[in-house]
């Protein structure tokens, strides 16, 4: 038996107490940086994030007494159980004590959730999906996490894993620098020159004039791109248009690089300036008592900002082995240099994925982090883990 008792959220404030729960658990992390309210309000409101259209989910919080002490989602999306013909269920949103009573019981909980649901297996952390933030950071605790990277205490792992969950695929990060010329390496840059030197070859920044046509064809490049890599679901038109209105303030033109063959989007790659850099100071929140504090901060914070995130990339099956990826990157690491930028991160390249990390590798950048996706079989739990509470 445990003291640790699971509610299902519901309201507005065990809402507010599922998403104000990790500036506790927090406090004394110097590299943590709180992630918005509003858009996590918005990520978790059915209203206003087109996931929910087909996904369910449901927020679990673990208290001991009346003090919250984790976190967690458990979530169906019948878009990932078609793709992949399984029955998986998903975990995500993860925050917890160093307790393992309390997470063997916030495990439990989504346990017996996804059970009812018809899934066999569950598969996180996904906040919502491997298109959102996903993985557990299992290695590279010594810096401040990217825009949309995970970010939490070592003893996360220990956690999952005295829980009964085995490694499913890790998910690497690598740094370089961003030269004050620009200049790719030689070998990136030669690559480039072939690429450009084919007839009908093109590579543009994104037009502002034509924001949604750009952001559409974009869209059919990454999905097709990424069609057959782990765990991926494709977006919808919604939750593109949905993420398109989320990045657009990150939105920089000559950051998202677009490759044409025959005047046909063929593909793409997105750097993003890191607006974790800005936003670390304003605490998750951009108005105190309905004073812009945090807003005043985060602008003066953004002429800091000394980073990039290639955050994604992508080329269709069809021109592979053209070397458009070469030419992407040389022409966005010109733009971030000419922008004043001194790093970027490409993140994240699946482990298995040996062509990104060559490509990541040749522009002079080496392996910093991981974050690692985790599975079980549903019931799996370990006989100790402590039974929940509803």
């Amino acid at each position: 038996m445990t003291d640790v008792s699971i509610t299902p959220v519901r309201g507005r404030a065990a809402t507010t107490a599922f998403v104000r729960l990790p500036h506790t658990l927090y406090r004394d992390d110097p590299h943590w940086v709180a992630p918005l309210e509003r858009e996590l309000r918005a990520c978790l409101d059915p209203r206003r994030n087109p996931f929910h259209t087909s996904g369910t989910v449901q927020l679990f919080l673990a208290h001991r007494g009346t003090t919250p002490l984790g976190r967690i989602a458990a979530h169906i999306d019948p878009r990932y159980q078609e793709r992949h013909q399984d029955r998986t269920g998903h975990i995500g949103f993860f925050e917890c004590a160093d307790d393992p009573a309390v997470a063997g019981a916030l495990f439990t909980a989504a346990d017996r959730w996804l059970a009812d649901r018809g899934a066999d297996r569950m598969l996180g952390p996904l906040s919502f999906t491997t298109n959102d933030e996903c993985g557990l950071l299992v290695d590279g605790f010594d810096r401040p996490p990217t825009v949309q990277m995970p970010h939490n205490p070592p003893y996360y792992a220990e956690l999952f894993t005295a829980c009964g969950f085995t490694k499913a695929k890790d998910l690497h990060t690598f740094t370089g620098p961003v030269p004050a010329d620009g200049e790719a390496p030689a070998v990136i840059r030669r690559a480039a020159q072939r690429a450009l030197a084919a007839p009908g070859i093109r590579v543009r920044p994104l037009d502002p004039r034509r924001y949604d046509a750009d952001l559409a064809a974009v869209l059919r490049i990454y999905n097709d791109a990424w069609a057959e890599n782990y765990a991926s679901v494709p977006f919808t038109d919604a939750e593109f248009r949905h993420l398109g209105r989320r990045l657009k303030p990150l939105l920089v033109p000559d950051l998202l690089q677009i490759a044409e063959v025959g005047g046909e989007p063929a593909g793409f790659t997105l750097w993003l300036p890191d607006a974790n850099q800005a936003l670390a100071r304003v605490r998750g929140r951009l108005t105190t008592y309905g004073l812009p504090i945090g807003l005043v901060r985060a602008a003066r914070d953004r002429r800091r900002i000394t980073r990039t995130r290639a955050s994604t990339s992508g080329i269709t099956k069809e021109h592979r082995g053209r070397g458009l990826m070469a030419a992407l990157f040389c022409r966005a690491q010109q733009a971030a240099a000419r922008l004043g930028y001194t790093e970027n991160e490409y993140s994240w390249i699946l482990e298995d994925n040996r062509d990104a990390a060559r490509y990541a590798k040749a522009m002079g950048a080496v392996h910093t982090r991981t974050h690692r996706l985790y599975h079980r079989p549903l019931g799996a739990a370990p006989a100790a883990t402590p039974a929940a509470t509803a």
